[in-house]
């Protein structure tokens, strides 16, 4: 049996990255860099372990006294071990992870081992089970969101290092192949020292599409076959021995994967209605490459030979009625394979996949012709001929065999089939109400001004032009530029949905839902293209409504959740919409905004607004007979809803998940959960397993909330946004956000197609995007936005009254809300630093206002700090997960240089210089240390 991975192996891989570093800075950057280096390094440990002024002056000269060109490649020294540090941790985990499959027992917490263990022990029976599973959406959707600071071809590169380094763990290895190994890391390294990471020019939507569909070539195809395979196996460990006879449990394909890339245009001007069509494509066009080589690979397999077995006349039949497709399959020799039935199935169907993919070949070469015969119509017709296999392989007593490849075939055609991401399109509701103006003033020559009417005139406008079944009249051409290229959006689903799948799009999502007009509006748009409306009557004489289109209203600011079930209950009481929505299925999905929320009125009120919102927004559709499914705009960082998967899930409010839960994998998360295989299958099973016991009030009546545990938050709530508004609406305090964090700088590094301000020249909260505002103020090492205001909430709701401390502790030992918000609060608090804070806070012009905004988030953060730890009864800030403290703890000694040389880049490119080249000099290095800090921080916005 393998032995326990131990930190003294990690630290030891760090070691050898680490060494192998230096050994390419010393041969390939010249002695100059690899001294500063080292000296910086160890003067900031020396640092962190006593607090020397006088040395931390001397650090801060030696900085000051190199040039660009080095401070550029000192950047890029520590910026890639943090890269090969992060490497040496994952795989860390991996081995960790294995080595507990090895050992036998139960499994980490979020395991679907140790999930199906603990629901067994509860009673949870495998008829209660199958009910969950087979309720089970888990949808993660990939954004375009600009906060990947690193370039595909890096990420390229750390997995071969990856791949590389995981040779090493082999126990059996000489010393000459151990040898070999290390030679070619040191390469690996050396190609990714000599590799820019910092892009040249801003990413197009179309590098984002190619990247998103990236992950699942590299990655996902595999992780998500896997996935299925083990969630099987632990339920054959854990329950098929206390099951009946004949009784099994099965898994159904309930993984889908959604995409923002291409479909989110709301403040992206580059996202045409072609950019649309052309990311759709792209994506049929990788996931149709797949299934290919997999039937290939198939074919080399299944050679099973009828004359030593007996295939189903089912796919024998199959074979007789695929004579047009054999003759050009086989044209060269129409008796290939004749005995060897399934070879013969398997190169028909990649004759027919073939077809497929030329078809889609000509079209993104803008020749938009029908598909060409002989191609599937659908990727039900492929599972067909896959289930056909599969059964007739389990007829003569293979299904082992049919189990392994083939069942891996049949999962990812029934979880991407051939639109591989089902695309959300977004945009803001002020374009769609400006739309159905103009229609309107066009419809009726002009008589009735849309703007201008009241919520309740524009409903019943709305309401009546849906239930009229008419399109409204239009001469395109008159309408505005904008207004065209709206209703073009809509023209280009009706296409897609035809051309590609009716499963290619997701939801539209309207950002900025104030009214439930904002939802009329998109479904009377969608009208004018066919995608909703009536089909005469029914058999009864009722309206006979159709609808291939969900829209979910996207809620996102403190004001938007505390008006939800308004505008929710006006819509989903609307006859025309209830109608149209039980066409399309009656489900509503409903999205929650994370990040603006919290920008806007800080964490707790946002934490604590979302949680109250899910719960009424599951009270009204319950009460009308209607499934929800609820739509999380998650960030990788505090600031922005991210956290633990598997606890985030399950920190959910009882009741409120019903088998479906679907959040955004935005930016950096993206590439950190999905570019090894191994971690992808953790991050899926430890969030299926976090869905699956939110789900449990499925199968039994959801526990309620302890009501004065609901009274306490609320308080708690409404101290925090207060003392979080008085932040931010203090005169100076946006200035000195503008100049305190590398923000406007951050606007300049090429990480993403949107712009990171709504409104270039404009300097407020409003025009500040959400992940920029974070964004910013984590690189400045404030992390503001994840913990502001919980201090002072806990404080005083306290008063120094240890009965309400008590109740404070029981909330966090019982309640998961709390104890999520409060864990997650003590990882941000980590990774602030109040010293690296205020050297930001000395590049601030006005230096009086900027003392005072300092002085003001330094207290608090102190207040948080002393407060958080009281309540969790610990010492140290996140004492309960020792291996996250030492990763953090590993890193400080390395980002605090790296804040130094920014701080110090910042001061001079902001400077104004008669000669503007040597300004520019400065903003190289500068933005190196963007994308350093952040590799470092393992998180971006």
């Amino acid at each position: 049996m393998a032995k326990k991975p131990t930190d003294t192996e990690l630290r030891a891989r760090v070691k050898l990255f680490g060494n192998l570093l230096g050994n390419v800075l010393h041969a390939q950057a010249g002695g100059r860099v690899l001294k500063a280096v080292e000296m910086l390094r160890q003067g900031y440990i020396d640092l962190r372990l006593t607090n020397n002024p006088r040395k931390r002056t001397q650090l801060a000269r030696l900085i000051g006294a190199l040039d660009p060109d080095t401070l550029t490649h000192v950047v890029r020294a520590f910026s890639t071990y943090f890269s090969l540090v992060n490497i040496a941790e994952e795989a860390f985990q991996h081995r960790q992870r294995r080595h507990q499959v090895h050992k036998g027992g139960p499994l980490w917490l979020g395991s679907f081992d140790h999930t199906l263990r603990l629901f067994h022990a509860q009673g949870v029976s495998a008829g209660q089970l199958q009910t969950l599973l087979d309720r089970l959406a888990y949808i993660p959707v990939i954004t375009a969101h600009p906060t990947e600071s690193k370039r595909q071809t890096i990420m390229e590169a750390l997995r071969r290092i990856f791949i590389t380094s995981e040779r090493l763990n082999d126990s059996t290895l000489s010393r000459n192949e151990q040898a070999e190994i290390i030679k070619t890391l040191e390469g690996q390294i050396q190609i990714l020292w000599k590799t820019d990471e910092v892009r040249t020019s801003r990413r197009q939507v179309r590098d984002e599409i190619k990247n998103g569909v990236l992950y699942f070539h590299e990655c996902l195809f595999q992780a998500v076959p896997i996935t299925y395979r083990y969630l099987e196996k632990a339920i054959a460990n854990t329950y098929s021995e206390t099951m009946p006879d004949g009784q099994t449990i099965s898994v159904p394909s309930f993984l889908r994967f959604g995409s923002w890339i291409g479909g989110d245009r709301d403040g992206n001007p580059n996202v045409k209605p072609e950019t649309t069509v052309l990311a759709l494509r792209l994506k049929a066009q990788a996931v149709v490459l797949e299934y290919l080589k997999r039937v290939m690979s198939l074919s080399r397999i299944l050679t099973h030979s009828s004359r030593l077995c007996q295939p189903s006349q089912a796919l024998l039949d199959s074979l007789n009625v695929c004579g047009t497709f054999a003759t050009k399959a086989f044209s060269e020799n129409l008796d290939r394979f004749r005995h060897e039935p399934y070879r013969r199935k398997l190169y028909i169907m990649r004759h027919r996949l073939e077809c497929n993919l030329r078809t889609l070949r000509k079209r993104l070469d803008n020749h938009p012709e029908p598909l060409i015969e002989g191609g599937y119509t659908t990727a039900a017709e492929l599972l067909a001929d896959l289930y056909l296999i599969h059964a007739s392989l389990c007829s003569h007593g293979d299904r082992v065999i049919a189990e392994g490849e083939l069942k891996d075939l049949i999962r990812l055609v029934e979880t991407f089939g051939f639109f591989l991401l089902c695309m959300d399109l977004r945009q803001e509701s002020s374009r769609h109400s400006t739309a159905v103006a103009e229609l309107f003033v066009q419809s009726t020559a002009g008589r009735v001004d849309y703007l201008a009417l009241s919520e309740s005139e524009r409903m019943r406008l709305l309401t009546d032009s849906l239930m009229s079944g008419d399109c409204i009249s239009l001469q395109r051409q008159a309408l505005s530029t904008q207004t065209q290229e709206t209703l073009e959006v809509f023209d280009a689903m009706a296409v897609m949905s035809e051309e590609t799948s009716a499963q290619a799009f997701g939801s539209y999502v309207i950002s900025m839902t104030h009214t439930a007009s904002h939802v009329m509006e998109v479904m009377l748009l969608a009208c004018q293209a066919g995608l909703a409306g009536q089909r005469g009557l029914d058999a009864s004489g009722s309206k006979n409504w159709f609808c291939d289109i969900r829209i979910a209203p996207l809620f996102e600011t403190i004001d938007d959740l505390a008006r939800i079930e308004g505008v929710l209950g006006a819509l989903l009481d609307n006859p025309v919409y209830a109608a149209l929505l039980k066409a399309s299925g009656n489900l509503q999905e409903v999205m929650l905004g994370y990040s603006d929320s919290c920008k806007d009125g800080g964490i707790l009120a946002s934490a604590w607004m979302l949680y109250q919102a899910q719960k009424k927004i599951t009270v009204l559709t319950d009460a009308r007979g209607i499934e929800c499914r609820l739509f999380h705009g998650r960030g990788g960082t505090i600031g922005r809803g991210g956290g633990p998967t598997h606890e985030s899930i399950v920190a959910q409010p009882q009741g409120t998940v019903h088998g479906q839960i679907k959040f955004t994998e935005q930016g950096e998360m993206v590439s950190y959960k999905y570019s090894n295989t191994e971690t992808a299958v953790y991050e899926l099973s430890v969030g299926v397993t976090g869905l699956l016991k939110a789900s449990r009030g499925l199968i039994e009546p959801p526990v309620k909330d302890n009501p004065d545990y609901l009274r306490v938050m609320d308080e708690l709530a409404k101290i925090g946004e207060q003392t979080y508004r008085d932040l931010i609406n203090k005169p100076g305090f946006l200035d000195y956000f503008y100049e305190a964090t590398p923000i406007n700088e951050i606007g300049q590094l090429n990480i993403g197609s949107r712009p990171s301000h709504r409104n270039k020249t404009d300097r407020s909260l409003s025009s500040v995007r959400a992940i920029a505002w974070v964004f910013g103020w984590s690189q400045s090492r404030h992390t503001l936005p994840a913990w502001y205001g919980i201090g002072t909430a806990l404080e005083s709701w306290c008063a120094d009254d240890p009965k309400r401390l008590t109740t404070l502790q029981a909330m966090y030992n019982a309640w998961p809300f709390f104890r999520a918000l409060l864990s997650n609060t003590q990882m941000a608090l980590f990774k602030a630093d109040m010293e690296i804070a205020r050297q930001y806070a000395e590049l601030c012009g006005d230096s009086t206002t900027a003392q005072a905004m300092y002085g003001l988030i330094k207290e608090e953060y102190q207040r948080t700090l002393t407060q958080v730890l009281k309540v969790a009864r610990a010492q140290t800030l996140i004492e309960d997960n020792p291996p996250l403290a030492l990763s953090l703890s590993r890193r400080n000694p390395y980002l605090d240089p790296l804040n130094a040389i920014q701080v110090t880049l910042l001061d001079r490119y902001r400077k104004e210089t008669p000669e503007e080249l040597e300004r520019n000099n400065w903003l190289d290095p500068l933005l190196r240390s963007i994308n350093a800090i952040a590799a470092g921080m393992r998180n971006t916005g």
